[in-house]
């Protein structure tokens, strides 16, 4: 099991792919070179904003509001508490995050086995391209030696660079994004007394799975018994895990069927889980 704790996690930003400033905490990071790839982070968007044209990836995303309101496309929002699932190969966008957004984002590796490439390797490919052309609005421009000018979306130029090829979209499963407010969802009993579940969708052939999990105070939860990868997000409470107390936004990586792992609610707690594509 892996853990991490906001407070002392890598803190780092979104470099000039995108305008505007992203601050970002890197709570957990998965083995680069596998499928399932992935980093969890808590962003907050600061000063001025953070905003980028309509785009898609080639890994899927799950993002959960926890401060504000966030555009993703024109005339789309995400309200606070809402979950979203951003399945690879599918646009959205412009979006125009205000001042002052909080969310955490879950970007992994797809389906189609098409992997992610780690903020390291990003970053590392956003400065390289820095001394080709420039970044502005989103869009990277740069002239070829006969003098043509070329246009390419900020993030997919960084993504092809770090890659060293041609990107490679997925064709998409869904025709949209997949947009979920847990409210409208009611809490299951999950078998042991005090613990209750919303899953709220299972997605792809390869059965990545988003759901809600709550603890009543001095209840616990066995964690780490799916099939693969398993993250969980504490967003409310506090939990004790092999006799130390973790509190909000800490994060959890366990491994598949690594469990049971007992999580006792210190206060009651609530988590947003999410398991990962099986390969």
């Amino acid at each position: 099991m892996k853990v991490s704790e906001v407070a002392s996690a890598e803190s780092g930003r979104v470099g000039s792919m995108r305008p505007g400033v992203l601050q970002q905490k890197f709570l957990l990071t998965g083995k680069d070179g596998s499928p399932n790839n992935y980093l969890l982070n808590v962003g907050r968007t600061g000063t001025g904003g953070w905003t980028t044209p309509r785009h898609r990836h080639n890994f899927d995303q799950i993002r959960y509001v926890l401060k504000g309101t966030y555009p993703y496309a024109k005339g789309k929002s995400m309200e606070e508490g809402w979950v979203g699932y951003f399945p690879e190969g599918v646009f959205y966008g412009p979006q125009a995050r205000p001042e002052g957004l909080e969310m955490m984002v879950c970007q992994f590796g797809g389906a189609s086995g098409e992997g992610f490439v780690s903020v390291a390797d990003r970053e590392a490919a956003n400065t390289a391209l820095e001394k080709k052309g420039k970044f502005e609005n989103g869009i990277f421009t740069w002239y070829d030696e006969n003098g043509k000018r070329h246009n390419q979306d900020g993030s997919e130029a960084c993504m092809e660079h770090a890659m060293g090829r041609k990107l490679v979209y997925p064709k998409p499963r869904y025709d949209d994004l997949v947009m979920m407010d847990p409210a409208n969802y009611a809490w299951v009993p999950q078998g042991a007394p005090g613990v209750f579940t919303k899953w709220l969708g299972s997605f792809t052939e390869r059965c990545t799975k988003i759901g809600l999990l709550r603890i009543e105070e001095n209840a616990s939860f066995d964690a780490g018994l799916e099939d693969s990868i398993e993250l969980m997000f504490l967003a409310k409470g506090k939990v004790n895990v092999d006799g130390k107390d973790y509190g909000p936004h800490s994060a959890f990586e366990l491994q598949a069927k690594e469990g049971p792992i007992a999580f006792k609610a210190v206060a009651e707690a609530e988590f947003l889980r999410i398991v990962l594509p099986k390969f």
